[in-house]
């Protein structure tokens, strides 16, 4: 395996982490856990999604958690779906629109109402949009590794999204196990695809735990030349509308192995576990 020297990790905790949790979050403790996020070295990090806050009402608090980050030295992505999302991230601290296209119709239809070609040409409007606003803009291809409705989706298709969100103006492309049903092989199959698709934009991958297989995915991954991770403090996670999601892959657990690989994250392992015991202490979680 030819492994690189650094890789950066993108902190999902406060915005995929919490938004599935049925006891309401409040907004202090949101910004509670981005604060210490950041304490513990992580400089990038999904802060909120501007989503209908009667389909994730966790969610509904976007602008005011946004609000109380504004000094944070951070890239703050804000996920949107939609153009009314652009216009509320963008009237916010966010640095960063991260949009979202679907791999296959049932899961788009379900998630955000729409077609996977549908989500395509949002997702590239939405990118045009951060763009023109001067901020960066990236594109997560969901259930790009098999969908709760559908099953196994074509890695062919999956490199074509990537080839056409590209061609957009996205900095970067996420590949996400949204129901973590991918193995290592999975893996190597898709990322072929899409390196062949958009050999110099840099990979982001998002893995869900459901099968304990995250860890192997993200090591497959970074070998194949992945340059950054997604990972949820305490592992917490899941998508209100994929059945069945376990949580994202523990950020504590992405830097215990990339510290025994001697790969730099710039995260703290232990300052990560005392947030994860602080957040799950907070939702009444072991």
């Amino acid at each position: 395996m030819i492994l690189p020297e650094t890789i950066e990790l993108v902190e999902v905790g406060a915005r995929d982490g919490l938004q599935n949790e049925k006891t309401l979050v409040s907004t202090a403790d949101k910004i509670e856990l981005i604060r210490r996020a950041a304490a513990a070295g992580a400089r990038r990090m999904e802060v909120a999604s501007f989503v209908n806050p009667r389909r994730v009402p966790q969610m509904e608090d976007a602008e005011n958690v946004c609000a109380g980050i504004e000094d944070l030295d951070v890239v703050r992505i804000g996920l949107v779906l939609n153009r009314r999302g652009a216009e509320r991230a963008l009237a916010t601290c966010v640095d960063e629109l991260g949009t979202v296209a679907c791999a296959s119709d049932g899961f788009g239809i379900a998630n955000q109402g729409q077609t996977s070609a549908e989500s395509v040409e949002e997702a590239a409007a939405i990118i045009r949009c951060g763009l023109d606003a001067g901020r960066r803009a990236q594109a997560t291809i969901s259930v790009a590794f098999g969908c709760p409705y559908g099953g196994p989706v074509d890695p062919g298709r999956v490199g074509e999204m990537a080839r056409r969100l590209g061609d957009a103006g996205a900095h970067e492309i996420a590949l996400a196990d949204t129901i973590g049903v991918a193995g290592p092989g999975d893996v190597v199959r898709v990322m072929k695809k899409v390196r062949v698709s958009v050999p110099d934009i840099p990979i982001r991958l998002h893995f869900h735990d459901t099968r304990n297989m995250a860890i192997a995915n993200a090591l497959i991954g970074v070998s194949l030349g992945a340059s950054v991770l997604d990972g949820s403090i305490g592992g917490l996670g899941g998508c209100p509308f994929a059945p069945g999601a376990s949580g994202n892959v523990a950020t504590e657990s992405l830097v215990y192995m990339l510290d025994s690989l001697k790969i730099e994250s710039g995260l703290d392992h232990s300052e990560l576990c005392k947030s994860a015991q602080w957040i799950l202490t907070k939702l009444g979680r072991q």
